[in-house]
C-alpha cells in the first residue's frame, strides 16, 4: 500500500501524516446506512500515528471518524463521513 496522500488528524493539536485512500465498498455502505451512518471514504494509516482523533481533514474537507478497523499489525483503517456545513 502506498501512502501518497496527506491527512490531518484533528485532536488537541493538528497532526499531518501520510495515508492511503480507499473507497467505501457497496456492501459496507448499505450496511452502515441501515445503522443511520453515511460512510464516504476510508483512510489507511499507520496504527502508531492514530490517537483516537474523532475528526480528520483531507483535501480541504473535514470528516468525522465513524469507525476504526485494524488491518494489520501496523495499519488501521479510518472509515469517515464528511461534516457538511
Amino acid at each position: 500500500m502506498t501512502y501518497d496522500n496527506e491527512l490531518t488528524l484533528i485532536g488537541d493539536i493538528e497532526t499531518t501524516i501520510f495515508c492511503s485512500k480507499k473507497t467505501v465498498t457497496r456492501n459496507e455502505f448499505y450496511s452502515a446506512a441501515q445503522a443511520g451512518l453515511k460512510p464516504e471514504i476510508i483512510f489507511v494509516i499507520h496504527d502508531y500515528e492514530y490517537n483516537n482523533e474523532e475528526k480528520v481533514k483531507f483535501e480541504g474537507m473535514t470528516y468525522k471518524v465513524l469507525r476504526t478497523y485494524s488491518v494489520s499489525f501496523e495499519e488501521i483503517e479510518l472509515t469517515c463521513s464528511s461534516l457538511r456545513r
